[in-house]
């Protein structure tokens, strides 16, 4: 099985004094670890709230007492003030398509927890507790991928958020799309209280596009460990050279991920009798013929893998620390400072860094896709790998068609992921009466790189099946390396060797289920 190596951390505490980390947000969000609470941290957010309520009056504070965006101009009277955040949060939920996962919600969930557990958004203590009851017990809102234009934050997804938080709008609990109002009754929860400017503080944030790219950067990190696994499986069947993930060769490069897959490599293939040593084969003296039956370097795809991964795992890495110190960010707007003694206005819902590093893990992992797409078609085409039949067929040529079929599949799904990798960082559109003059769009980006990764998932799949297929044509079962070998077990097991054709698709998903978990 490949291992991501996860740290595996005890997640019983946010706490306002450290970050959570990364294995902990994989553990509460992928492992349904529950959540609970430090009670300084509710003393924390106590203390923000009752400050902000009293230096409130007699000022002026974005969002407290004033209309919103462009609408800031117009003070909101003191008894008008309360149903201001309920307007906010009604009149901004407005949006379409397709509903977010529950994984992602649950990870914007958790992140605008983590935003506002800070103190400084001024929020009432009821905003944090049953944020962490609707975590702990998998109730998410409904929430729709079209909205957000990442400036101001989420602002359209977050208000549907905030509309569950005030016992309005829909969840998805149990797998069903039900009112909230009947979910909470059920389970016994009160929605939050609206005192100061609990709407604006929840609406206001980048923490959809951020739980989003979290959830994109551990999906991530499992498709970049499956590459390796597939393109050393594809040199063993190949009987590849070593040379060319050498620790000599690749230590002349002084890029650390070239280095880190080369020995991922190396490791992969430590037991494998399959791979050839370069002395043995062509140093040897013997080979005198004027055409070499041996190939005298391997394809691209085979030999330039560290080259090719290597810049895709330093993105990956990079993409993970710039998620991680969002997360334990404050991305809210205006900042309370009870240090101060002050409210400071500004733009950190701004979702700037979440959009570029969004743009560039789509990039790397289109990339990815298309080294698998390149290593698929060697095992496809008999005239390039010349040990195997066409699309690795085990029935009768011209009468059957193997993996013909889905060959298509994994070229177009490849190729739908280069036109999805276009920039969304660059791609502002002024709006909001050109308040929000230049915007992120930062949700989109993570929307839009999380479909890259879906699909990078499913091809993988297909060139998995496919060398498992070559692998029995060739009867190397018991002589590829131990590595390959317990994965091969495992997709024998969900797609066993077929010759007969079939249709594919529900393999095909089955294995791309076993890629994703």
């Amino acid at each position: 099985m490949v291992n991501l190596k996860l740290e595996r951390e005890t997640c019983k505490m946010i706490s306002v004094d450290r970050k959570l980390t990364l294995s902990q947000f994989y553990e509460i969000i992928f492992n349904k670890q529950e959540l609970e609470i430090e009670p300084d941290v509710l003393d924390t957010v106590e203390e923000s709230h009752l400050f902000l309520r009293d230096f409130a009056q007699n000022k002026i504070i974005y969002g407290v007492n004033t209309g919103f965006g462009p609408m800031a101009q117009y003070r909101i009277r003191d008894e008008d003030r309360h149903q201001l955040q309920y307007n906010l949060i009604r009149s901004h939920a407005a949006g379409t398509g397709d509903l977010l996962p529950p994984i992602q919600v649950k990870a914007a969930m958790l992140t605008r927890l983590c935003n506002i557990s800070k103190g400084k958004s001024g929020v009432h203590t009821s905003v944090i507790n049953l944020l962490k009851e609707l975590i702990n017990r998998e109730i998410t809102p409904v929430i729709f991928a079209h909205g957000g234009v990442g400036a101001s934050g989420d602002l359209v997804q977050l208000a549907h958020l905030a509309l569950v938080l005030i016992g309005e709008g829909e969840v998805l609990f149990h797998g069903a799309r039900r009112p909230t109002a009947d979910v909470f009754a059920e389970q016994g929860l009160k929605p939050i209280e609206v005192v100061v400017r609990e709407g604006l503080s929840l609406i206001n944030g980048t923490s959809v596009m951020t739980g989003i790219g979290l959830v994109n950067y551990f999906y991530a990190k499992k498709l970049l460990a499956w590459s390796v696994w597939l393109s050393c499986a594809m040199n063993e069947i190949v009987k590849a050279h070593d040379d060319h993930y050498s620790i000599t060769l690749n230590a002349v490069k002084l890029h650390r991920g070239q280095n880190e897959i080369a020995g991922r490599m190396r490791m992969h293939l430590e037991d494998s009798p399959l791979i050839k040593k370069r002395e043995d084969d062509l140093y040897s003296g013997n080979n005198q013929e004027e055409i070499f039956k041996d190939k005298v370097q391997e394809y691209y795809s085979l030999r330039c893998v560290p080259q090719i991964l290597g810049p895709v795992l330093e993105t990956i890495e990079q993409v993970g620390r710039v998620l991680e110190d969002e997360l334990n960010s404050v991305s809210d707007n205006p900042i309370i400072s009870v240090e101060d003694k002050n409210v400071y206005h500004g733009g950190n819902f701004h979702g700037d860094y979440i959009s570029l590093e969004m743009d560039k893990l789509k990039l790397a992992i289109t990339r990815l896709t298309m080294l698998s797409e390149r290593q698929l078609n060697y095992l496809m085409n008999t005239k390039i790998n010349e040990i195997l039949p066409p699309f690795v067929n085990m029935g009768k040529l011209g009468f059957n068609f193997g993996m013909q079929g889905a060959q298509f599949t994994a070229t177009s799904t490849t190729a739908e992921n280069q036109t999805l990798s276009t920039s969304m960082y660059v791609h502002s559109i002024p709006n909001n009466n050109d308040n929000q003059d230049i915007v992120s769009m930062g949700t989109n980006a993570a929307v839009l790189a999380n479909k890259v990764l879906l699909n990078s998932f499913e091809v993988l799949a297909i060139q998995m099946i496919s060398i498992a297929q070559a692998v029995d044509i060739l009867s190397y079962q018991n002589f590829v390396s131990s590595k390959t070998k317990a994965v091969y077990d495992e997709v024998r097991r969900i797609v066993p060797a077929f010759s007969d054709d079939r249709p594919l698709y529900p393999v095909i998903q089955k294995v791309k289920e076993f890629l994703m978990r």
